[in-house]
């Protein structure tokens, strides 16, 4: 079981406001952190560069990940089009509400499992587009060789990069039983890489995982409290139509967890980590048409204030329960 470190404290400053916040957020919002770097609002485009995975495309396995059914690629442009077409659809919805800066997301399926000069060819273009501040990247740990690390490190010499690591959990049964085919290790090795060349690296996690508990979640959180990560995004599962996931969901095989389950357990996270980290979410999106489970977490809004009512009730702060 998971007990967090001895002798920690929940220090003064926290009861009463948090260093990384100027709104009633308690947790070092990604918003925060953009707006106080570039001095005003900074939206990221989400893009489909037509990229796939190895767990996909048979060189580590096929069918993908059991919970994914599109790569992550359903709101994140139509490959078929341009890149600069893909950019501007999503640029002309944003503006309709916000004014600011953009940076360019490659998010669909894993964004360096290509060549390299694919890759540099792909981000100069994005570095193009009009009022583009920085470059994200969506990958796996097991698809950034030592050349990629090399050119990523000289594109983040030139603009603001993070690279985005889907790691899930580091719990290496329950990733296997996810068909992910890498383990924490690979992860933990790829941070390293990246961090040592000064490049940003942000975790993602998924709470709710068939197989684990309560416990099992809190300890993803701590262990990569103690990595070099510039950030996080935790994530809910979501049980979507046409995948392995939903058969298992359709079985009875395991149960999604309640908004109040997940609330808890995510508050909890954010207190195990550091407050410097940035988080980049605190829940996810699943598609309206593709969702069998939870239902509850199409009301998005509702799942973030509920996480920030119960923050704010108990006076937690990301970082409380830290002791780096």
């Amino acid at each position: 079981m998971y007990t967090p470190p001895p002798n920690t404290v929940i220090i003064q400053r926290y009861m009463n406001s948090f260093q990384y916040s100027d709104t009633n957020k308690r947790y070092h919002t990604q918003d925060y952190y953009l707006r106080h770097r570039f001095g005003c609002k900074v939206m990221k485009i989400p893009l489909n560069a037509g990229f796939s995975c190895p767990n996909i495309d048979g060189r580590k396995g096929t069918g993908g990940c059991a919970f994914c059914s599109a790569g992550s690629a359903r709101f994140a442009g139509d490959p078929e089009k341009p890149l600069r077409e893909q950019f501007d659809d999503v640029r002309r919805v944003m503006e309709r509400k916000w004014q600011g800066k953009f940076i360019p997301y490659f998010q669909a399926n894993s964004n360096t499992y290509a060549p390299t000069e694919k890759i540099r060819a792909m981000t100069e273009e994005a570095l193009s587009f009009p009022d583009t501040v920085g470059i994200a990247l969506s990958t796996r740990p097991d698809c950034v060789s030592d050349e990629c690390a090399d050119f990523l490190q000289s594109l983040s010499r030139k603009t603001f990069l993070t690279v985005e690591l889907g790691l899930q959990t580091v719990h290496d049964d329950i990733n296997a039983a996810l068909n992910r085919l890498h383990t924490y290790d690979d992860f933990k090795d790829c941070v390293r890489r990246l961090s040592r060349r000064g490049i940003n690296v942000v975790a993602h996690i998924i709470n709710g995982l068939p197989g684990e508990n309560r416990d099992m979640m809190l300890e993803t959180a701590a262990e990569l409290s103690g990595l070099p990560l510039f950030g996080v995004k935790i994530h809910l599962l979501h049980v979507l139509k046409n995948t392995a996931l939903a058969q298992s969901y359709g079985r009875g095989e395991f149960e999604t967890l309640s908004l109040e389950e997940y609330a808890d357990v995510t508050v909890s996270q954010l207190r195990l980590l550091p407050p410097s980290f940035v988080i980049g979410r605190i829940t996810g999106d699943g598609a309206r048409d593709e969702l069998i489970a939870p239902l509850w977490s199409l009301k998005k809004f509702c799942v973030m204030n509920e996480i920030d009512k119960l923050m704010a009730k108990n006076g937690f702060c990301q970082g409380d329960l830290y002791n780096g």
